[in-house]
């Protein structure tokens, strides 16, 4: 009787004991985390109720048990394993390496997470290695955010330490078991055991059942960013290294399939081939809502924005209601805004197809003879941009390196704006007309630093970011200010937009149309009148600047565009189509439809509802929201099939 008491009470120090409350106590710390990330951005989700947040927090837990399940599968089974060795002093010792090791890294990468969603909007997937590998000063940046965003870094550091103090370390020595009742007990847990991690890794019983990926947070959400509270990292980085990068589509046929929407574009009018030059700018984080042109109405009308140069350049271009990006990260928007190559799913630059042959203005432009160069002030190699300019027909790429002279180097990403939008000037100088060049700025990025000698000059605002805006403004103005000297200013036309939104702070920008408003603004010295103010209610995307340039300027060959000209002509299918992860998005004039790729997850009439907040999809099968839905689909399978069968060209 006493040695069958001393077994029982020695079951709290049996190993499978041991490992499972490690692991419940990664489990807590993850839970802790989720509720940690929503207390510091609750401006982001400002309908979350406190039902709806303990549903999401409760919906976590399917996320968090997969994640930590595959973190802790060697810890579990050096546990698990039926033998006697496992009470080895040095062995345990060994054990909670592996359980130390994989946990903290994967605190520490959902603590990060933190800071890096409130620019990106989603949770970090492996598709952020590849962006920045060519990166050297992340190790800087990482360091200056850790001190940036230092309540990030403590919380941090005590949930490392919360689970080094909290670690279960003593397991049973003395286990006296006959060898025979040992082992058979031992493997009949081992199996049970082993049979019950998968199922909790797939999320789920059942051979029908599909392991579960990001998508399944949706369910526990009224609105898809609110899947950055459901997920955690470690899950997101887990699911985005598996499988195929995008499903097997197929809403129509293939037939039927062109007659709804189709990339390829023949120009229809009878305009000759203007010599003009072509100017892009693509402005780092500009977000619409910065803007105080587009946004007469905040606050009461007191707005004033942080553009002033930008607002007086708009009151003489063509510009739109409702301009949008296609992604939330800069590596989206080259390929957008020069190739009318949407981001759906995952950034194409980022995909195992970027070797596919793509076009752009510069290669289109390029074979009539017009001279074409790309400029981004960052290292060369950064972002990938050099890369993709080269395989989309840009002739040159300028970059830090041919800036030549580090004096000017913000200590982070590039060389200031200011200088480095000089140098592109002057660069465009020497160029033969007629040219086609674009440039990425760079200054209005973490950490949001302008130079010192403009401390205190720009308006601070409500965020660091905001006097980064006020900045990249003063140096386009510089720009244009040399621009103007220039003979090729009067015949060049110049296309504005930014790659992605950043931070905001407005309730009508936080919403899933918010997120995408960035401006989108054609100006041309010589533009007609009536061409610039022919009122146009459509909305117009990235992705309608490479068509709208063509045949602005009469380029008279088929092209391939996923977007829709709308400087001479108008949209023929007035809608825009971009991805909000995990659902497709789709936007008319008024409405904004939502879609899983399965099902209709929301339907919106922004125009009415401009906080998002009364979804309206019982109306789907109205006429309207089921033309949209057509046509998301068609352009989804579009993408899709063409990225994966290498046909993003003029076949």
């Amino acid at each position: 009787m006493t040695n069958i008491k001393h077994q029982i009470s020695n079951i709290k120090y049996h190993p499978w004991v041991v490992a499972v409350c490690n692991w419940l106590l990664v489990m807590a710390i993850l839970s802790v985390s989720r509720l940690f990330y929503y207390l510091t951005n609750m401006s982001t989700y400002p309908d979350v109720s406190m039902s709806h947040l303990l549903e999401m927090m409760a919906g976590g837990i399917r996320f968090d048990l997969t994640a930590s399940l595959y973190l802790n599968s060697v810890y579990f089974l050096m546990q698990l394993l039926p033998s006697r060795f496992r009470s080895n002093t040095i062995y345990q010792q060994i054990a909670r390496f592996f359980y130390w090791i994989p946990n903290g890294l994967a605190i520490a990468v959902n603590c990060a997470d933190m800071v890096y969603m409130q620019f990106t909007g989603r949770r970090t997937t492996v598709t952020f290695f590849t962006e920045f590998q060519n990166d050297s000063n992340l190790a800087h940046i990482f360091f200056t955010s850790a001190l940036q965003y230092w309540y990030v870094t403590l919380f941090g550091i005590a949930m490392l330490a919360l689970m080094v103090l909290l670690t279960r370390r003593t397991v049973v020595t003395d286990d006296n078991r006959h060898p025979a009742l040992y082992y058979t007990t031992e493997s009949l847990l081992f199996a049970l055991s082993v049979y019950f991690i998968v199922i909790g890794i797939r999320g789920g019983f059942g051979a029908f059942t599909r392991p579960i990926t990001l998508s399944n947070a949706l369910q526990y959400t009224n609105r898809p960013n609110e899947t950055n509270i459901v997920l955690n990292t470690p899950f997101a980085l887990m699911r985005s290294s598996e499988g195929r990068v995008f499903p097997n589509l197929r809403y129509f046929e293939e037939n039927e399939l062109e007659t709804i929407m189709t990339p390829v574009h023949q120009p229809e009018g009878s305009k000759p081939l203007e010599q003009k030059n072509v100017v892009v700018f693509i402005l780092e984080s500009f977000s619409k809502e910065y803007f105080g042109y587009f946004n007469h109405d905040l606050d009461s009308g007191t707005y004033q924005g942080y553009t002033p140069f930008l607002d007086s350049l708009a009151a003489h271009s063509l510009t739109f209601p409702l301009s949008l990006a296609t992604g939330r990260k800069s590596i989206d928007a080259m390929p957008s805004v020069l190739s009318s190559i949407p981001m759906i799913i995952s950034p194409y630059i980022l995909t195992p197809y970027s070797t596919d042959e793509v076009s752009s203005l510069a290669s289109y432009l390029g074979k009539k003879g017009w001279q074409t160069g790309f400029f981004h002030g960052a290292p060369n190699g950064s972002m990938g941009f050099q890369a993709y300019s080269r395989s989309c027909g840009f002739d040159a790429y300028y970059g830090k390196d041919e800036y030549n002279n580090n004096d000017d180097y913000d200590g982070y990403w590039a060389i200031w704006d200011e200088e480095f939008l000089q140098f592109y000037g002057r660069t465009m100088s020497t160029m033969q007309e007629p040219f086609m060049t674009a440039v990425f700025t760079a200054t209005s990025h973490h950490p949001f630093q302008v130079p010192e000698r403009y401390e205190g000059v720009f308006p601070e605002g409500t965020h660091p970011l905001h006097r980064c805006i006020g900045y990249t403004d003063y140096a386009l103005r510089r720009f244009f200010a040399y621009a103007k000297t220039q003979p090729w200013y009067g015949n060049t036309l110049f296309v504005l937009t930014a790659d992605h939104t950043n931070v905001l702070t407005h309730p009508e920008y936080t919403t899933d149309k918010g997120r995408y408003e960035v401006p989108i603004i054609f100006f041309d010295p010589q533009m007609d009148e009536a061409v610039r103010t022919r009122e146009r209610n459509y909305p117009v995307a990235q992705t309608d600047i490479l068509p709208s340039v063509l045949e602005y300027i009469g380029y008279d060959e088929p092209y391939f565009a996923f977007g829709q000209s709308v400087i001479l002509s108008d949209k023929k299918e007035p809608y825009v189509v971009n991805y909000n992860n995990p659902v497709y998005q789709i936007f008319s004039d008024s409405l904004l439809l939502q879609f899983d790729g399965k099902e209709v997850t929301g339907l919106y009439n922004f125009q009415q509802d401009r906080l998002l907040q009364q979804n309206l999809k019982e109306r789907i099968e109205e006429p309207e929201p089921q033309a949209m839905l057509r046509y998301l689909q068609a352009t989804v399978q579009q993408y899709v099939s063409r990225v994966k069968e290498n046909r993003l060209t003029v076949e």
